[in-house]
């Protein structure tokens, strides 16, 4: 392990691949933005705080303490990287947005099965599945924490399969739809389990599981296992709190619906 720059509340490493890919983003909505209906700005806020999230998360202290201190708060890292940032961005773009990116795809003979497949149920959860398990395990963990670009590689998947977790509650898309409501929430159900059996396996180890931070500066008055054990609990508790809250809000919206397709007809009078 390198020797860990000094850590500070105020200050921290900036690192301008993910300013420069952030900003990227942010530029190529606002210019979409403009170039389309603009109804409000619900949807530029949601995707602009999903940008700035990102941001925060992969830069400043934040970072410095997942990269070099303290394995929980990686995990926060991780959590917001997965269950915040995704559901922000799909939420906060428009529908015109996501179909003129799709169009194009679903044309290609190979692409657009393969795109309608990974935005499926059973598809996207595995792949969002394998992704979050895989890159916990202590191999490919390691890696990761050694070699910067194995990092990037590691977030971009968590950040990616995570999106496809969520498409089946979050389509913005009307060529790759959401799930009804019904659904939606028997998928929420599904939802935490990947993390759920991460946190398991981190919280029950009897022993440390990432040397790395076995052989960091002890910035809190913390053991490594006690820390790892933080982590996995960190894990644990959003896990269920924040499908529980999509499920709550997938379920009130299709009582609303419900109650909007029953409710009667009240014809003007004639005179």
């Amino acid at each position: 392990m390198n020797t860990p720059p000094p850590f500070g509340w105020t200050s921290g490493e900036i690192h301008a691949d993910v300013v420069f890919g952030a900003g990227l983003l942010a530029l190529a909505y606002a210019i979409a933005w403009t170039r389309g209906a603009r109804p409000g700005l619900r949807e530029p806020a949601l995707f602009g705080g999903g940008v700035l999230v990102l941001l925060v998360t992969l830069n400043g202290p934040l970072h410095d303490l997942s990269d070099y201190y303290l394995f929980s708060a990686h995990m926060v890292q991780h959590l917001l990287l997965t269950l915040l940032v995704p559901p922000l961005l799909l939420g906060g773009t428009p529908a015109w947005v996501a179909d003129a990116l799709i169009v194009p795809l679903q044309r290609r003979r190979r692409i657009g099965p393969l795109a309608r497949a990974a935005t499926r149920p059973l598809p996207a959860l595995g792949l969002y599945a394998v992704a979050l398990i895989g890159w916990h395990l202590p191999g490919p963990y390691g890696a990761a924490l050694e070699r910067h670009a194995w990092h990037v590689v590691e977030h971009l998947v968590l950040i990616a399969t995570a999106l496809l977790a969520w498409w089946p509650v979050l389509s913005p898309s009307a060529r790759l739809p959401r799930l009804h409501y019904g659904t939606q929430i028997l998928y929420l159900f599904a939802f935490g389990m990947p993390m759920t059996v991460v946190a398991a396996m981190i919280t029950g180890a009897e022993h440390v599981l990432y040397p790395y931070y076995d052989a960091a500066p002890r910035l809190l008055p913390l053991t490594a296992l006690a820390d790892q054990r933080l982590g996995g609990v960190i894990m644990w508790v959003p896990a269920g709190l924040i499908p529980l809250i999509a499920f709550t809000v997938v379920f009130f919206r299709w009582v609303a619906a419900e109650a909007d397709e029953e409710s009667p007809v009240v014809e003007e009078p004639l005179l």
